[in-house]
């Protein structure tokens, strides 16, 4: 999103250019997208420099309402799952073949990460860690030509309860479900789309 890769070469693989998903300016009441991204440009976007003040910023707020505030008022976003004319799930325009997968509250931020990494039966696509630093963005591919987008999340959901015993965020369950986009320069992103 204007800044430059952090590694890799400059073409994307096949899988990467075919993921495309709406990339929101703050605030969130801000429903029009104002382009079309890939992980690869979420990637950059999320390891470079662009979001780093504000992240640093929120992590001082102790005030859990003003940090809320904050967080709506000052993150750009993105629907990982879809491109939207508007972010209203009947405005869908075209899914994206991903899920993005919510942690939030997590007392082991790094144990969870690495074993998402390591999981038999997800390839992970995008991980990183969430603007308030407690909590995890895990995006996986979906295919919703064999369930819905909404079972296919609670699918998922059942399937991390009990194999990591933390929960997930119910509202990835919304095709338009908005996700900050936070500064984390360890964010990790499958070598193939790079």
């Amino acid at each position: 999103l204007g800044e430059q890769p952090q590694t890799g070469p400059a073409v994307q693989s096949l899988f990467a250019e075919k993921r495309h998903f709406s990339f929101f300016r703050a605030p969130i009441s801000n429903t029009h997208p104002h382009k079309q991204i890939t992980l690869r440009d979420a990637y950059n976007y999320i390891t470079g420099r662009y979001a780093r003040q504000r992240t640093q910023d929120l992590r001082q707020l102790h005030d859990i309402r003003r940090a809320r505030q904050f967080k709506a008022s000052r993150f750009d976003y993105c629907t990982f799952s879809g491109t939207f004319s508007v972010r209203r799930e009947d405005k869908l325009i075209e899914h994206s073949g991903l899920l993005c997968l919510d942690f939030d509250h997590v007392p082991k931020v790094e144990d969870l990460f690495q074993a998402l990494l390591q999981d038999e039966y997800f390839e992970t696509q995008l991980l990183f860690r969430s603007p308030s630093g407690d909590g995890l963005k895990w995006v996986i591919p979906t295919d919703i030509t064999q369930c819905s987008h909404a079972d296919f999340f609670r699918s998922v959901a059942n399937y991390i309860s009990s194999t990591y015993h933390v929960e997930v965020d119910q509202s990835g369950k919304d095709i338009c479900r908005a996700c900050f986009l936070p500064w984390d320069p360890r964010a990790y992103i499958n070598p193939e789309i790079l």
